[in-house]
This record gives C-alpha cells, structure tokens and sequence, in this order.
C-alpha cells in the first residue's frame, strides 16, 4: 500500500482519475471493491494495494507503480488469476426473461424485458463474469470475443509496432467506454433509487394522514 500523504482534495481527485485511467475498467470487483473507481480510490488513500487486479495483471501493476513511484510486486492471485479477454453469451433458447443478469451488468451490456429473451451487446461487454452467478437456468457462458479482435482485413497495411499501437488503442477505447458506461449506470441506479423513495414517503404520508384523519374524526364523534 501507499504511505500516507497529505494531500488537498483537487490532488487527491487528480490522483484518483489517473489510477482510474490504467485500470481495465472490468468493473467485476475481483479488487475488493465495486468498481474501477472505488478501488481507484482506496489506492490513492492507502487503504488498497496496487496489485489486487487479476484483469490488469503484471502491465497495470506496473504502470500503477510506475505512475505512485512505488516498487512493482506481483499479481496478489487471491483475487484471482488473469485470464484471455471473454465475453457473455447468453443461449436464447434457455433464457427465461429472469432479468437477474440485467441486473448484475456493472456497464447495462445486456438488454432485455422482463419473461422475453436477454442478449448481450457484445462490443460492451467487459467480461466481468457478473451476471453469470445470478442466472437459475445456467444460460451464460463466456466465449471468444470475436467482434472485439483487431480488423486485420482494414488494417492490413499495419506491420511491426503499428499492431501493438493499434491494438492498444482499441483497448484504451473500450475501457474508455466502459467507464463510461459504468457511471451512466450509477447515475441512472442513483435516479432511480431517488424515485422509488419520494415515491414511498409519499405513499407513508398519504396512509399517516388517512388515519391521523380517521383518529380526528373518531375524536370528533365521541
């Protein structure tokens, strides 16, 4: 972990959206935490350590090491082991419309209604694993990532270092999106959450004045 520093709040901020950005923004919580961004930030305030990422693996360690100015160490594997890029399949003739895979996606990668057939927006998919475990009727798998693999046909005058560039371009780009994704969500869960309780205070108000109205007018007749 970190040493304590002393650090103003627009340091601390800076610091964070720096780990953020090398992290691979899996949002799958193999970290301990959440998200890409919470563990972001118990990196920067010392209470995480910069190799609980299996998804980053050796280069993010790295890169995190580089940029805190701390010595590299290796993958902390009780989180997990890294593992080739996958992305969730979901077997249309098994799915029941559960929604509880919808519900687990950290970046809304899966569209669907409630009783119809889910599917899975492979090129937003990160591979977190999420929303395997909630599925009753074992109707995700993770496969190859076929659509996420460089377009060598379009790229083929790319040679030597220009693959790795480029190929690291697409990766940036994707976690880029991801983040993105992933923060549309929480606003959206926080919106909603919001909703939901004005509209259950309402409705305890509502029921609280009825009998304290009923109370008055029982009063009332005696």
């Amino acid at each position: 972990m970190l040493p304590e520093k002393s650090l103003s709040k627009e340091q601390e901020i800076k610091l964070i959206e720096k780990i953020d950005a090398i992290l691979p923004q899996t949002q799958c919580g193999q970290c301990g935490y959440s998200g890409c961004k919470p563990y972001a930030t118990a990196i920067a305030n010392g209470h995480a350590d910069i190799n609980q990422c299996p998804p980053g693996d050796e280069e993010g360690i790295h890169k995190l090491a580089v940029l805190l100015g701390v010595k590299p160490k290796s993958l902390n594997i009780a989180h997990g082991l890294p593992k080739p890029k996958s992305i969730a399949f979901i077997d249309e003739q098994i799915c029941i419309g559960c929604t509880f895979c919808i519900q687990a996606c950290p970046v809304d990668a899966i569209i669907g209604a409630a009783k119809k057939m889910h599917t899975v927006i492979d090129i937003e998919c990160t591979g977190c694993e999420l929303c395997i475990a909630p599925c009753p009727v074992d109707c995700i798998n993770m496969i190859s990532p076929k659509n996420q693999v460089i377009d060598t046909k379009n790229k083929s005058s790319l040679i030597g270092d220009q693959i790795l560039i480029y190929a690291n371009k697409m990766k940036k780009d994707a976690a880029d999106r991801a983040r993105v994704r992933y923060e549309r969500r929480l606003k959206r869960l926080e919106y909603e959450n919001k909703e939901k309780l004005e509209k259950l205070t309402k409705k305890t108000n509502e029921i609280k004045n009825y009998y304290a109205a009923l109370v008055s007018n029982t009063s009332k007749k005696k």
